[in-house]
């Protein structure tokens, strides 16, 4: 299998605090991954990790063959190695849909579209992906002109994944997208999650505190505890194994 994104003996810190230690996975190309653990257990430091928003202390990762993200110090070339900020990693095809939505209350459906697509300069284009999206999540069509405010949970959510695929990444990275939301509402949202990927071939990174709807829905799993990875498996057999049925499952 042909390795999309490698992260290679990463570590990120909050001053004292280790809050990803020595952390190793990758994803390959066309699979949906899923990673599980504990709130505060550094999920969402390791997808902010990814696409530059927080310095690697130690490690590097790859996207596609190309280093996107190296630690500052842990290069003799340090003088010459250009650090890729966050636009650019999204320009080279990844996409992060953040947890809690972060959507733009005060602006339009389509406007938060459009937002999604600001790396792109084909007029043409922007509309074509905007008109994808509506028939992919018609509600969203139905609602274009509306404030996101008025939006529910669930619609926000949906949302927020089209605004991420605007940009037409080979890779989304969806953080807690079950969060806060009724069960029927998740089971869709993991539908349209299951179809991304399918159809479109997009590759899915997954953090989600649901574990048995992730590890359902994913080929591979990996289980973080204290910012370290402490399991790896395929996710089938992660539902069956007793440690993770225990404190994740509720078992």
């Amino acid at each position: 299998m042909n390795e999309l994104l490698t992260i290679d003996d990463i570590s990120v810190s909050y001053g004292n605090i280790k809050a990803l230690q020595n952390v190793s996975m990758h994803v390959n190309q066309g699979d949906i991954v899923c990673l599980i653990g504990a709130n505060g257990s550094g999920k969402s430091t390791l997808l902010k990790a990814i696409v530059g928003q927080e310095p690697l202390v130690t490690g590097s990762i790859t996207f596609d063959g190309e280093e996107i993200c190296q630690a500052r110090n842990s290069t003799e070339k340090i003088k010459k190695h250009k650090f890729l900020t966050t636009d650019v990693i999204v320009s080279r095809g990844i996409a992060l849909v953040p947890e809690g939505r972060r959507v733009f209350a005060d602006m339009t459906v389509e406007e938060n579209l459009d937002m999604g697509a600001f790396l792109v300069r084909d007029e043409n284009l922007i509309l074509e992906r905007k008109q994808a999206m509506y028939d992919f999540f018609p509600i969203l069509g139905s609602r274009r002109k509306q404030k996101t405010r008025s939006l529910s949970g669930g619609e926000q959510q949906m949302m927020a994944i089209a605004r991420a695929l605007m940009s037409a990444p080979r890779m989304i990275l969806l953080d807690e997208p079950g969060l806060g939301l009724a069960p029927l509402v998740i089971a869709d949202i993991f539908e349209k999650i299951d179809l991304i990927n399918k159809q479109d071939n997009v590759t899915v990174f997954l953090v989600e505190q649901n574990a048995r709807m992730a590890l359902k829905a994913s080929t591979e799993g990996y289980v973080m505890e204290n910012g370290r990875i402490v399991l790896h498996d395929a996710s089938s057999s992660l539902l069956e194994n007793e440690k993770v049925r225990e404190a994740y499952l509720g078992e």
